[in-house]
C-alpha cells in the first residue's frame, strides 16, 4: 500500500487463486475497501511465471511503476523466484505494463517478498531467499542497486532463523519492509509458518552505519506483533507501512485471519485478509506495533 502524488492510494496483494496481479486505488485508505481491482497481468501457461503467484509490491521509481512479485515454474511450481513488471505511464492502471524478467539475486534458490528503499542517496533491495547450504528455509539480504531490476556489489545476510518463534512449522524470515524514525533504520520480518504462528520480528541498525555490514543490524528476541486469542486475530504478518490520511500519525498494513484452525496446508487456505491499525512509537524510539485490533465490523 502507497500513497502517491497523484493523491491515491495504491493497493496490491496476493489473490487467492495465485494467478494474475492486481491493483486497487482509492483516495483514502478506506476507500481500498470498496474500489475495483485491476487485473494488470495474467501468469504464463507454462514455464518461468506460470504458478504461484505471491507477494506483489508497487513502487514509483525515477518516473516509472514497477512492480516487484514471486512467481513459480509452471511445471516446476515450487522454483519460486522473482520477477519484475514495469510501466512507464503515469497511471499505474494503464494496460502497458510489460515483463523486465528475473531480477537476478546471485544464485538460483526459493526466493521471494523483494522491497526496495533509498538511503542517503543509494538505492537497495531486500528480499527473502534460501541458502540451500545451511538448515533452514528462507534468509533475509540485502544488496544495493545498479537500477530498479539490477543488483550491483555484494549480496549480505542480515538475517536468519534463530529464536524457537521464527522455526515453528518452517524455519523463516521473510516479507521485509522499512521505516526510519529518529536516526535509526527499522526493518520489521515475518517469521515461522504461515499458520496462527505467523508474526512479525523486528531488526534496527543506526542511519549513520553501512547498512551492508550484518553487524551493524540488531534483531530483537521476541516477535514485535503475534497472533491475539483474545481479538480473534491469528497469523499476523507480512506488513507494510503508510502514512494516515491526515498525514498525523504512522499506520501498519498487515494480512491475518480471523480464525486459528486451519484444515490442511495453510498456504491453501485463501483468507488471509488485509487490516490496517495505527503503529506508534516508544519512548525510546523504536516502533510499538501493539496487538492485532478486533475487526470493525467482526468478519464471520
Amino acid at each position: 500500500m502507497i500513497r502517491h502524488t497523484d493523491g491515491y492510494i495504491y493497493f496490491t496483494a496476493t489473490v487467492p487463486e495465485y494467478d494474475r496481479l492486481e491493483l486497487r486505488r482509492a483516495r483514502s485508505i478506506a476507500g481500498l475497501a470498496e474500489a475495483t481491482p485491476t487485473t494488470i497481468w495474467h501468469k504464463h501457461a507454462s514455464g518461468p511465471m506460470g504458478s504461484h503467484i505471491w507477494a506483489p509490491e508497487l513502487h514509483f521509481i525515477d518516473g516509472s511503476w514497477y512492480l516487484y512479485f514471486a512467481a513459480g515454474d509452471a511445471e516446476r511450481v515450487w522454483d519460486i523466484r522473482i520477477y519484475v513488471l514495469e510501466n512507464k505511464s503515469a497511471d499505474p492502471l494503464a494496460p502497458t505494463w510489460i515483463e523486465r524478467g528475473q531480477l537476478k539475486t546471485g544464485w538460483e534458490s526459493f526466493s521471494l517478498d523483494a522491497t526496495t528503499f533509498v538511503h542517503r542517496g543509494i538505492r537497495y533491495l531486500l528480499w527473502a531467499q534460501k541458502d540451500p547450504h545451511i538448515q533452514g528455509n528462507t534468509n533475509l539480504y540485502l544488496s544495493q542497486m545498479k537500477d530498479p531490476i539490477t543488483l550491483t556489489g555484494r549480496v549480505v545476510r542480515l538475517s536468519k532463523p534463530e529464536y524457537p518463534w521464527e522455526k515453528v512449522r518452517y524455519w523463516v524470515n521473510e516479507g521485509p519492509a522499512v521505516i526510519v524514525r529518529q536516526g535509526r533504520i527499522f526493518v520489521s520480518f515475518s517469521a515461522a509458518g504461515t499458520g496462527p504462528e505467523y508474526c512479525v520480528g523486528l531488526l534496527s541498525a543506526s542511519e549513520d552505519a553501512d547498512l551492508l555490514q550484518p553487524e551493524a543490524w540488531t534483531k530483537l528476541a521476541t516477535p514485535v506483533f503475534a497472533q491475539s486469542e483474545t481479538n480473534r486475530i491469528f497469523g499476523p504478518g507480512h506488513n507494510c507501512f503508510i502514512r494516515s490520511d491526515d498525514d498525523l500519525s504512522d499506520l501498519l498494513v498487515y494480512h491475518a485471519r480471523s480464525y486459528r484452525d486451519i484444515k490442511g496446508d495453510p498456504l491453501r487456505d485463501p483468507n488471509r485478509h488485509t487490516r490496517v491499525q495505527p503503529l506508534t512509537w516508544n519512548p525510546d524510539g523504536t516502533p510499538h506495533f501493539g496487538i492485532p485490533r478486533p475487526d470493525t465490523p467482526p468478519l464471520p
